[in-house]
């Protein structure tokens, strides 16, 4: 492969003369890959928007040639597409700041302007990476403004539309099951009658305040860092800049992005990104919740609960013919378990807010969009290959509902405490029912068992 000599502050590198990256994407790849991760393309693509208007703001102030702006403009919004997606290389794990990052983004923009312009791949002239492509900015400003745009646009267009279809399919599985009587559980432990549609009705509940938890933080994620330049200041950079830029990108995408009201916590705090994975790791507990109850719920089919019947999806055992795994649960807490621990790392990353810049915003970049992506689609197989399909076993239900001990707790206020007592021991050392032993010993009549009993099989 033929190479180019470019050169920068830090000396001189060989580039290869087929790529758009220049001399400091091929320094981070060469001295910096340790992991094989790359940063979401959703964050990629962010910080390419954020080029494209700053060319527009930046000729428009007369910072920028008119003969540039349009080819970094062109080639911005090739990023944008997806044109460019291989070239997005450097790994995750770089220079806290990511200036790695922002610099192999500068670098392919500016390599194919300068090919629109000249029909020459790469290289700094006419269009330069840093005077041109990074006019008005700095990586301290660029990355943190990145992570917003890309997290607040990955909940809008992915996690929310999913929890909404989840929330969806959990209330009419509630409406469903309303009728199925079946027995409550605490502490593992037989509890009173219920039905199976208020316990799916728990469920449905739980997602609906995720998502009123994440509609909470979005006025954070919303404020972008873009302006502050190195420390906050906003050294370098138009006095409008930012207020410009920001409100083009609101404008294309719909979300009220608006400049951060004291540039040194954007850019010294990740505040916000913490916040949000609070919520995320919320959601996954909440996910895991239901996941492990549908498991137990489904569990058998002949020697336990198996109150509910799981869509059968494939084989469960590459040894136990007939055996149907809850795939689909576990699917979901796997991810659930993968999103509390990137909250844990984001958790550690926020700490790092050094005096002025946070130092791990790459980790927590990666991390915070992984998180929101694999929720996203694990809620959306959540809805359509389990909930969707959960059928009641309704025999199984009713026959629990007489049988239960617990049942005898609706005629504690008739024939109090210890005469009620009295029963459930008789019933659990005999096997007989609540029902039974109290229509024995006459303590009330069937008309009464029935009124606070329900009919039987039924609440």
């Amino acid at each position: 492969m033929p190479f180019r000599e470019e050169s920068d502050s830090m000396g001189t590198v060989k580039v290869p003369e087929d790529a758009y990256y220049g001399a400091q994407t091929q320094r981070a790849v060469d001295n910096f890959s340790v992991s094989g991760l790359t940063l979401q393309l959703s964050f990629i693509r962010a910080i390419a928007s954020l080029k494209k208007n700053a060319a527009q703001v930046n000729r428009d102030f007369g910072l920028l040639s008119p003969d540039l702006s349009p080819a970094i403009i062109q080639a911005a919004q090739e990023v944008i597409d997806g044109t460019f997606d291989e070239q997005f290389v450097v790994d995750v794990f770089q220079t806290g700041s990511g200036t790695s990052t922002n610099m192999n983004v500068n670098e392919v923009i500016a390599g194919r302007a300068n090919e629109i312009m000249t029909g020459n791949i790469g290289g700094k002239s006419p269009v330069h990476p840093n005077d041109h492509v990074n006019c008005g900015q700095s990586s301290n400003d660029v990355i943190p403004s990145a992570i917003h745009i890309a997290a607040l646009g990955s909940i809008r267009e992915k996690l929310l539309p999913s929890l909404e279809k989840l929330v969806r399919s959990l209330q009419a599985k509630s409406f469903e099951f309303a009728g199925v009587a079946k027995i409550g559980r605490t502490h593992l432990q037989d509890a009173v009658p219920m039905t199976l549609g208020q316990e799916f009705s728990g469920y449905a509940r739980q997602v609906e305040l995720g998502i009123e938890r994440l509609k909470t933080i979005e006025p954070r994620l919303a404020e972008l860092a873009l302006g502050g330049t190195a420390v906050g200041t906003g050294m370098n950079t138009h006095a409008e800049f930012a207020r410009r830029v920001i409100a083009m990108i609101a404008q294309e995408t719909g979300i009220p992005f608006v400049e951060a009201k004291n540039h040194f916590e954007a850019q010294a705090a990740q505040d916000a990104a913490v916040e949000a994975s609070g919520v995320l790791k919320t959601i996954a507990v909440s996910l895991m919740k239901i996941a492990n109850d549908l498991r137990w719920l489904s569990s058998g089919p002949r020697c336990s609960i198996n109150e509910i019947i799981l869509p059968d999806l494939q084989p469960g055992s590459s040894i136990m013919p007939g055996k149907v795994n809850p795939v689909i649960p576990e699917v979901v807490l796997q991810v659930a378990a993968q999103v509390i621990g990137n909250d844990a790392a984001i958790t550690i990353g926020g700490q790092a807010g050094n005096f002025e810049l946070n130092t791990m915003l790459p980790l927590i970049a990666y991390n915070l969009l992984q998180s929101i992506m694999i929720l996203a689609a694990a809620v959306t197989l959540f809805a359509e290959k389990c909930i969707d399909g959960i059928t009641a076993n309704k025999e199984q239900c009713a026959s629990t509902v007489d049988t239960t001990i617990a049942l005898v707790t609706p005629l504690v206020p008739i024939i109090g405490y210890d005469t009620a007592a009295a029963i459930a021991k008789e019933a659990r050392e005999t096997g007989k029912t609540i029902r039974g032993i109290a229509l024995k010993k006459k303590i009330l009549s069937e008309e009464q068992l029935n009124t606070l009993l329900g009919d039987k099989g039924k609440i």
